[in-house]
């Protein structure tokens, strides 16, 4: 045991710090996660919650993969089976992560980041594009026509792509570039999604797949603006496991919402979830929508904010401050500046040339929260609260406080245990 948490936590950052996340495969998910080939099972974002406390966004994620699954023919037979057949998992237990309701089923293709030094492997589903999309709740139609493409041709060709790279592809090369041409890694993935696919083009075009099919793929990833999301949220995710092994601290290593509660990890606290009830995210809604048609705030996507990008390097991508509704440049300085006061320290592999080529936040510590009031900035994408409608916004939240205070006096309480 280390002899202070400040030792503690320089261990978690050092894990942190020596993580090298590569892109390596796409795999349907029940190769890579074994939790998944035991039955009637779904993955969902958050903390652990059941289906009569889902919300709509959720719900209709879950009807969505019941379909895709077959393990129902109607949206009536996929409300029946998910309430009395189907067994609910978060992502993050299984070494994962999913954005907005995170809902992952056996067949659907994650993608494989590994990390090179430590050896931990990290999953997340592929991002859908946009318009109506299962992440955001919708589930019939051309949802399911697009997730049955990912499955049999998108995800087939990026798995022969990656796989001409032995190593996979490097992800911290490809963030600390696009993190310099405007990228956050939340709300915006411009630059990294076109370096993705910079890298991949050449292989992708070589691949077995038909001409055609090789075109469709190609320009999915051209106009989808959003896909390396998906990616980062792996990356993240692989880093935080990593520091999170240490098993010492009260560096956060996991910030995630289930549309009711919030629910955040320590690094020396085990597997053990702090929860509070989720707050509502605050934005700038699509034309014939309003706040009062916001959910809750949903999704594993804030582990970029745990690691310390996301809306703590605001300052990165002040074209993304307007659609989110946080103003203009000097706004997303001043969350930045604000946030640098309850991370331990700056990521160094991703300067950031606005703020004067710091790096990025690194280390959210439980301790800085709960002693300075301040919780994470976290952009986020608003969905409507009914399920089958989609995204309707986008917008700021912030996590509640109660979910650190619990941590903080966990954390004190068990350090008063070994002293």
């Amino acid at each position: 045991m280390y002899a202070t948490i400040n030792e503690a936590n320089a261990a978690v950052l050092d894990e942190m710090r020596s993580a090298r996340p590569y892109l390596v495969d796409v795999r349907p998910a029940h190769e890579c996660i074994p939790a998944l080939s035991e039955g009637h099972v779904l993955m969902h974002a958050g903390p652990p919650i059941e289906w009569a406390a889902m919300t709509g966004p959720m719900k209709g994620a879950v009807l969505g993969a019941c379909l895709y699954e077959g393990w129902a023919k109607t949206t009536e037979e996929a409300e029946a089976f998910a309430q009395k057949s189907v067994r609910f998992v978060p992502c993050h237990d299984q070494s994962a992560v999913g954005p907005m309701g995170g809902i992952t089923s056996a067949n659907m293709p994650v993608l494989v980041v590994r990390n090179a030094n430590q050896g931990n492997f990290a999953y997340c589903n592929l991002n859908e594009g946009i318009g109506k999309v299962m992440r955001f709740g919708a589930f019939e139609g051309e949802v399911q026509t697009r997730l049955a493409w990912m499955r049999d041709v998108l995800a087939p060709v990026l798995s022969e792509a990656l796989n001409r790279n032995s190593d996979g592809l490097e992800l911290s090369a490809i963030m600390s570039q696009a993190i310099t041409m405007g990228d956050e890694f939340h709300q915006r993935n411009i630059a990294a999604s076109a370096l993705l696919l910079k890298a991949l083009a050449a292989d992708i075009a070589i691949g077995s797949a038909s001409a055609a099919d090789k075109e469709e793929v190609l320009r999915f990833l051209e106009r989808t603006d959003q896909f390396f999301l998906n990616v980062a949220m792996a990356y993240c995710k692989c880093v935080m496991d990593a520091g999170h092994a240490v098993g010492e601290g009260s560096i956060v290593t996991a910030m995630t919402r289930n549309g009711r509660d919030f629910g955040i990890r320590v690094s020396g606290l085990g597997k053990q979830w702090f929860t509070a009830p989720v707050n509502t995210p605050v934005g700038l809604f699509f034309t014939g929508y309003s706040q009062d048609d916001a959910n809750p705030d949903i999704g594993d996507s804030a582990i970029t904010e745990t690691f310390g990008v996301g809306g703590a390097a605001m300052v990165a991508a002040p074209g993304v401050t307007r659609f989110v509704g946080s103003g203009g440049f000097n706004d997303a300085l001043e969350t930045s500046e604000e946030m640098r006061e309850i991370y331990v320290e700056a990521n160094t592999t991703l300067q950031i040339p606005t703020w004067d080529f710091q790096g990025a936040c690194m280390g959210l510590d439980v301790r800085r929260v709960v002693e300075s009031g301040i919780t994470p900035v976290i952009n986020t994408g608003i969905a409507h609260r009914e399920p089958g409608i989609g995204q309707v916004g986008a917008g700021v939240v912030r996590p509640p406080l109660e979910c650190f205070e619990q941590a903080f006096e966990a954390l004190v309480e068990a350090r008063s245990k070994t002293a």
